[in-house]
């Protein structure tokens, strides 16, 4: 009997290291990715990628949010949807300009679109909090971004940041809306999780 537990524990622990091996002991879930291109990106000049602006999309569903996302003419777009359940949709690639930013400042320079990846969780996130499937997978898809183009943790901001940022410095512009986006509590849940999941891979 005692040796059936040892054995039932070693193979226990097998599985947990290779797991850790094989995932950063972050998960092991793999999610999947589905392409959706969207017209709706600058022409004829490439991403600097210096950051990355996070987003909720504020709409019921993926599929609408895509949809708009993906519309030609509707003049907004990201370049990736992340679901619920962690299903990745991409818009477009990290080297394309997409149109999420709006009016915006990082680090004291003007229009994100230009040099930031924009991420859209789905759902408010006024209303609902990330779920770990979002986090996780949003995870997977930054984490080898964040090597490539050196990103510094600083410059993964959320969409309220930049838009603030203008506000402070454009004042008098009206155009410029008030818009709540992610929120401040799901943001730092999100960056969490990620700096323990970048420590683990290094």
């Amino acid at each position: 009997m005692k040796m059936k537990k040892m054995i039932c524990l070693t193979a226990m622990c097998l599985l947990v290291m290779m797991g850790c091996t094989l995932t950063g002991c972050n998960h092991t879930k793999v999610y999947q990715e589905i392409s959706s291109p969207t017209p709706n990106i600058t022409q004829g000049k490439s991403n600097q990628v210096q950051g990355v602006i996070l987003h909720h999309t504020a709409s019921s569903d993926a599929k609408n949010a895509i949809r708009k996302l993906t519309l030609a003419g509707s003049n907004v777009s990201s370049h990736v949807v992340i679901d619920t359940d962690g299903t990745r949709w991409v818009l477009a690639s990290p080297e394309q300009i997409t149109w999420h930013a709006g009016k915006s400042i990082l680090n004291g320079r003007e229009n994100c679109n230009d040099f930031t990846i924009g991420i859209e969780f789905q759902g408010n996130t006024l209303e609902t909090e990330l779920t770990q499937d979002q986090i996780n997978s949003a995870i997977d898809y930054l984490l080898p971004l964040i090597d490539k183009y050196k990103i510094p943790m600083q410059n993964i901001v959320t969409h309220e940041t930049i838009r603030t940022a203008y506000k402070r410095a454009h004042p008098n512009d009206t155009a410029c809306l008030p818009k709540r986006d992610i929120t401040s509590k799901e943001y730092t849940k999100f960056m969490k999780a990620l700096k323990a999941a970048q420590q683990k891979r290094h």
